[in-house]
Protein backbone atom coordinates (compact mmCIF):
# COMPACT_ATOMS: atom_id res chain seq x y z
CA UNK A 1 0.00 0.00 0.00
CA UNK A 2 1.64 3.32 -1.07
CA UNK A 3 2.34 5.86 1.63
CA UNK A 4 -0.30 8.64 1.69
CA UNK A 5 0.57 12.27 1.10
CA UNK A 6 0.58 14.24 4.34
CA UNK A 7 1.60 17.88 3.84
CA UNK A 8 0.91 19.53 7.17
CA UNK A 9 -0.67 22.51 5.40
CA UNK A 10 -3.58 20.25 4.42
CA UNK A 11 -4.36 19.69 8.09
CA UNK A 12 -3.95 23.39 8.83
CA UNK A 13 -6.30 24.38 5.99
CA UNK A 14 -8.83 21.78 7.08
CA UNK A 15 -8.76 23.14 10.64
CA UNK A 16 -10.10 26.47 9.34
CA UNK A 17 -13.18 24.79 7.87
CA UNK A 18 -16.18 23.10 9.46
CA UNK A 19 -17.70 19.66 9.00
CA UNK A 20 -20.96 20.53 7.16
CA UNK A 21 -19.20 22.32 4.31
CA UNK A 22 -16.63 19.53 3.98
CA UNK A 23 -19.40 16.90 3.99
CA UNK A 24 -21.18 18.85 1.24
CA UNK A 25 -18.18 18.96 -1.08
CA UNK A 26 -17.45 15.28 -0.47
CA UNK A 27 -21.02 14.53 -1.57
CA UNK A 28 -20.36 16.57 -4.71
CA UNK A 29 -17.20 14.55 -5.39
CA UNK A 30 -19.13 11.28 -5.04
CA UNK A 31 -17.96 10.36 -1.51
CA UNK A 32 -21.33 10.03 0.18
CA UNK A 33 -20.48 7.94 3.25
CA UNK A 34 -17.75 10.01 4.90
CA UNK A 35 -19.63 11.39 7.92
CA UNK A 36 -19.40 9.24 11.03
CA UNK A 37 -22.43 7.97 12.89
CA UNK A 38 -23.79 10.74 15.15
CA UNK A 39 -23.18 8.60 18.22
CA UNK A 40 -19.63 10.02 18.15
CA UNK A 41 -19.66 13.31 20.06
CA UNK A 42 -17.04 15.78 21.34
CA UNK A 43 -15.91 15.45 24.93
CA UNK A 44 -16.89 19.11 25.37
CA UNK A 45 -18.94 21.25 22.98
CA UNK A 46 -16.13 23.45 21.66
CA UNK A 47 -13.68 20.61 21.02
CA UNK A 48 -12.42 20.38 17.46
CA UNK A 49 -9.53 18.80 15.61
CA UNK A 50 -8.12 18.27 12.13
CA UNK A 51 -5.29 16.00 11.05
CA UNK A 52 -4.18 12.76 9.43
CA UNK A 53 -5.69 9.47 10.53
CA UNK A 54 -3.52 7.01 12.40
CA UNK A 55 -5.92 4.08 12.57
CA UNK A 56 -6.22 1.47 15.32
CA UNK A 57 -8.01 -1.87 15.02
CA UNK A 58 -9.39 -3.32 18.25
CA UNK A 59 -10.94 -6.73 18.98
CA UNK A 60 -12.32 -8.31 22.15
CA UNK A 61 -9.50 -9.49 24.39
CA UNK A 62 -8.38 -13.09 24.08
CA UNK A 63 -7.27 -13.34 27.72
CA UNK A 64 -7.75 -11.35 30.92
CA UNK A 65 -4.08 -11.35 31.95
CA UNK A 66 -1.93 -11.12 28.80
CA UNK A 67 1.82 -11.65 29.04
CA UNK A 68 2.41 -8.24 27.43
CA UNK A 69 -0.37 -5.95 28.65
CA UNK A 70 -1.34 -3.00 26.43
CA UNK A 71 1.29 -4.00 23.83
CA UNK A 72 -0.70 -3.05 20.74
CA UNK A 73 -2.19 0.04 22.34
CA UNK A 74 1.21 1.38 23.39
CA UNK A 75 2.75 0.64 19.99
CA UNK A 76 0.01 2.66 18.29
CA UNK A 77 0.42 5.65 20.60
CA UNK A 78 4.22 5.54 20.31
CA UNK A 79 3.92 5.68 16.50
CA UNK A 80 2.00 8.97 16.52
CA UNK A 81 3.51 11.86 14.60
CA UNK A 82 2.89 15.60 14.51
CA UNK A 83 -0.42 16.31 12.82
CA UNK A 84 -1.97 12.89 13.46
CA UNK A 85 -5.45 12.15 14.77
CA UNK A 86 -5.79 8.71 16.35
CA UNK A 87 -8.89 6.92 15.00
CA UNK A 88 -10.01 3.79 16.87
CA UNK A 89 -12.48 1.09 15.83
CA UNK A 90 -15.50 0.09 17.90
CA UNK A 91 -15.03 -0.99 21.52
CA UNK A 92 -17.29 -1.49 24.53
CA UNK A 93 -14.82 -0.27 27.17
CA UNK A 94 -12.52 2.70 27.54
CA UNK A 95 -9.55 2.60 25.20
CA UNK A 96 -8.51 6.15 26.10
CA UNK A 97 -7.64 8.10 29.25
CA UNK A 98 -5.54 10.88 30.76
CA UNK A 99 -2.09 9.28 30.55
CA UNK A 100 -2.43 8.34 26.89
CA UNK A 101 -3.67 11.88 26.19
CA UNK A 102 -0.51 13.21 27.84
CA UNK A 103 1.69 10.96 25.71
CA UNK A 104 -0.20 11.81 22.53
CA UNK A 105 0.05 15.55 23.19
CA UNK A 106 3.82 15.29 23.55
CA UNK A 107 4.06 13.50 20.20
CA UNK A 108 2.11 16.23 18.39
CA UNK A 109 -1.15 14.33 18.06
CA UNK A 110 -4.07 16.68 17.44
CA UNK A 111 -6.85 14.55 18.91
CA UNK A 112 -8.57 11.17 19.13
CA UNK A 113 -11.73 9.79 17.54
CA UNK A 114 -13.13 6.74 19.33
CA UNK A 115 -16.01 4.50 18.31
CA UNK A 116 -16.28 3.74 22.00
CA UNK A 117 -16.18 5.37 25.44
CA UNK A 118 -13.40 7.18 27.26
CA UNK A 119 -12.51 7.76 30.91
CA UNK A 120 -10.58 10.37 32.94
CA UNK A 121 -12.82 12.77 31.09
CA UNK A 122 -12.50 15.80 33.37
CA UNK A 123 -8.71 15.53 33.42
CA UNK A 124 -8.59 15.27 29.60
CA UNK A 125 -10.91 18.24 29.24
CA UNK A 126 -8.69 20.19 31.62
CA UNK A 127 -5.74 19.43 29.33
CA UNK A 128 -7.68 20.73 26.33
CA UNK A 129 -6.93 17.55 24.38
CA UNK A 130 -9.72 16.98 21.81
CA UNK A 131 -11.49 13.64 22.18
CA UNK A 132 -14.51 12.47 20.21
CA UNK A 133 -16.23 9.44 21.69
CA UNK A 134 -19.54 7.65 22.28
CA UNK A 135 -19.75 8.24 26.03
CA UNK A 136 -18.06 7.46 29.32
CA UNK A 137 -17.03 4.20 30.94
CA UNK A 138 -14.66 3.71 33.89
CA UNK A 139 -13.52 0.17 33.01
CA UNK A 140 -10.01 -0.21 31.62
CA UNK A 141 -9.20 -1.90 28.31
CA UNK A 142 -6.86 -4.46 29.91
CA UNK A 143 -8.36 -7.91 29.54
CA UNK A 144 -11.31 -6.45 27.66
CA UNK A 145 -9.89 -5.45 24.29
CA UNK A 146 -6.73 -6.01 22.27
CA UNK A 147 -5.17 -3.83 19.59
CA UNK A 148 -4.30 -6.20 16.76
CA UNK A 149 -2.97 -3.62 14.28
CA UNK A 150 -2.48 0.06 13.62
CA UNK A 151 -2.16 2.00 10.37
CA UNK A 152 -4.50 -0.39 8.57
CA UNK A 153 -7.95 0.29 7.06
CA UNK A 154 -10.62 0.21 9.78
CA UNK A 155 -14.30 0.90 10.23
CA UNK A 156 -15.02 3.68 12.71
CA UNK A 157 -18.61 4.73 13.41
CA UNK A 158 -19.76 3.26 10.07
CA UNK A 159 -17.08 4.96 7.92
CA UNK A 160 -14.15 3.17 6.30
CA UNK A 161 -10.99 5.03 7.32
CA UNK A 162 -7.61 4.51 5.68
CA UNK A 163 -4.27 5.54 7.20
CA UNK A 164 -3.47 9.09 6.16
CA UNK A 165 -7.05 10.12 5.41
CA UNK A 166 -7.86 13.59 6.70
CA UNK A 167 -10.09 13.86 9.77
CA UNK A 168 -12.15 16.92 10.66
CA UNK A 169 -14.16 16.85 13.88
CA UNK A 170 -16.23 19.56 15.54
CA UNK A 171 -19.55 19.98 17.34
CA UNK A 172 -21.50 18.79 14.28
CA UNK A 173 -19.62 15.50 14.00
CA UNK A 174 -16.68 13.81 12.32
CA UNK A 175 -15.92 13.80 8.58
CA UNK A 176 -13.29 11.67 6.84
CA UNK A 177 -11.66 13.10 3.69
CA UNK A 178 -10.04 10.43 1.50
CA UNK A 179 -6.36 11.25 1.12
CA UNK A 180 -6.55 10.93 -2.66
CA UNK A 181 -9.27 13.59 -2.83
CA UNK A 182 -7.87 15.94 -0.19
CA UNK A 183 -6.52 18.71 -2.41
CA UNK A 184 -9.71 19.00 -4.47
CA UNK A 185 -11.95 18.71 -1.42
CA UNK A 186 -10.04 21.46 0.38
CA UNK A 187 -10.21 23.77 -2.64
CA UNK A 188 -13.94 23.24 -3.12
CA UNK A 189 -14.67 23.63 0.59
CA UNK A 190 -12.74 26.90 0.76
CA UNK A 191 -14.65 28.16 -2.29
CA UNK A 192 -17.96 27.11 -0.72
CA UNK A 193 -17.17 28.97 2.50
CA UNK A 194 -16.57 32.14 0.46
CA UNK A 195 -19.87 31.58 -1.36
CA UNK A 196 -21.74 30.96 1.90
CA UNK A 197 -20.47 34.27 3.24
CA UNK A 198 -22.07 36.02 0.25
CA UNK A 199 -25.35 34.10 0.70
CA UNK A 200 -25.44 34.89 4.42
CA UNK A 201 -25.05 38.58 3.68
CA UNK A 202 -27.76 38.46 1.00
CA UNK A 203 -30.23 36.63 3.24
CA UNK A 204 -29.56 39.06 6.10
CA UNK A 205 -30.36 41.90 3.67
CA UNK A 206 -33.75 40.40 2.80
CA UNK A 207 -33.14 38.23 -0.28
CA UNK A 208 -35.42 35.20 -0.29
CA UNK A 209 -33.91 31.75 -0.01
CA UNK A 210 -35.26 30.94 -3.49
CA UNK A 211 -33.56 33.97 -4.99
CA UNK A 212 -30.34 33.30 -3.12
CA UNK A 213 -30.14 29.69 -4.23
CA UNK A 214 -30.92 30.67 -7.84
CA UNK A 215 -28.13 33.27 -7.78
CA UNK A 216 -25.44 31.45 -5.80
CA UNK A 217 -26.40 27.76 -6.00
CA UNK A 218 -25.59 27.39 -2.30
CA UNK A 219 -27.82 26.61 0.64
Amino acid sequence: MPLPNRPIEWADRLAKLYTPVVADVLDKLGFRNQSMNPRVRPLWPEANTAGFALTVQTVPAREQSPAQPYAGELAAVDSLRRGDVLVVSESACSFWGELLSTAATYRGCRGVVLDGPTRDSLAIRGMGFPVFHVGFHPADSLGRLDVVAHNVPISCADVLVYPGDLILADHDGVVVVPNSAAEEALRLAEEKVSGENLVRKALASGMTTTEAFKKYGIL
